[in-house]
């Protein structure tokens, strides 16, 4: 059996084989545009867009806003649902996440997230990748944006996420079950001076034992690191609008039970995306992006994960005034 401080990745385990993915690709795009006009078309209650991220917070792709799920002060709003797919490429395989959140007392999001994986065809590394496993997150809402009619105050929010049932990298090597979380401070301030051209920012701290959202399973150890946002909101076709931005996320630098003659470093994660908000106030949004995650994480060890394409929908059932 493999054990965690003997396990150091060969050069056997960098090479892949392609697979004739073109055609099951333009298929799963053609579903989800599909799916997208039925959204775009089904009546439904009005309501303002608001989206939700790869792991069901209300946010931008993968980073969280201070803002939560619309809700009144005095109870439950209506749930948010949302699809996401990430191409992780030949080594790591493909990533989706099913979210559902909810809203309360107009300060409060909860949510749960299901994330599923397709197993890439690199023999030795993919398989440590693989595996489903939950995810539940929280956020309350301390500060309210532009709180006392100051234009200048951000929203302020504090969250956590839970992920439990992670067997990726040490858990797979060790064949055990792991769990990891996030502890985060989220400020989001949506400019609107310029009327033609309103900007989204967010910033925040989080401290984290998860490696990338636990798709590569555990960090070693709690790590501190900053995240943050920029979008800009552009008139669409039809009175439609597109939010354009990225984002960026520190990581843990290292991956609990992947060693080699030195431990696997990750970069930063960015992101790179558009985000289509329908004409009037149809309740769901379309995200694509680009994500720039890891590769050469040891000497020799690639991931072919830098330029990978996402997607993502969002739709909520009613807006509550």
């Amino acid at each position: 059996m493999i054990t965690e401080r003997s396990y150091k990745p060969t050069e056997k385990s960098v090479k892949t084989t392609e697979r004739p993915s073109a055609g099951a690709f333009l298929r799963l795009v053609s579903i989800l545009l599909v799916t997208s006009a039925v959204l775009l078309f089904w009546p439904a209650p009005p309501v303002h867009a608001q989206s939700l991220n790869w792991e069901g917070q209300t946010g931008a792709f993968v980073t969280p806003f201070a803002y939560t799920s619309a809700s009144p002060a005095d109870g439950f709003g209506r749930p948010a649902i949302a699809f996401h797919y990430l191409n992780g490429g030949p080594v790591l395989g493909n990533f989706y996440e099913i979210s559902g959140t909810v809203g309360f007392l107009s300060r409060v999001e909860v949510g749960y997230s299901r994330a599923l994986s397709s197993l890439g065809s690199n023999s030795e590394l993919s398989p440590l990748f693989q595996g489903g496993f939950n995810i539940f997150h929280g956020k309350v809402n301390l500060l309210r944006e532009n709180e006392g009619k100051h234009n200048y105050i951000p929203a302020i929010s504090l969250g956590f996420v839970a992920r439990t049932e992670v067997r990726r990298v040490g858990g797979v090597i060790n064949e055990k079950d792991t769990s990891n979380g996030d502890f985060y401070v989220v400020a989001t301030k949506t400019i609107t001076e310029i009327k033609q051209l309103p900007i989204v920012a967010n910033v925040g701290f989080k401290v984290t034992n998860s490696s990338v959202l636990g798709i590569a399973g555990n960090a070693p150890d709690w790590q501190g690191g900053v995240f943050g946002a920029l979008g800009f909101v552009l008139p669409g076709p039809a009175k439609s609008k597109i939010v354009v931005g990225s984002e960026a996320l520190q990581e843990p630098h290292h991956i609990q039970g992947l060693v080699g003659e030195v431990n696997a470093t990750l970069p930063t994660t960015l992101t790179y995306f558009a985000r289509i908000l329908p004409p009037g106030r149809v309740p769901f949004n379309i995200d694509f992006g680009v994500a720039q995650a890891a590769n050469e994480i040891l000497p020799g060890v690639r991931l072919h994960a830098r330029a990978q394409f996402a997607f993502g929908i969002s739709y909520r059932f009613a807006h509550v005034e």
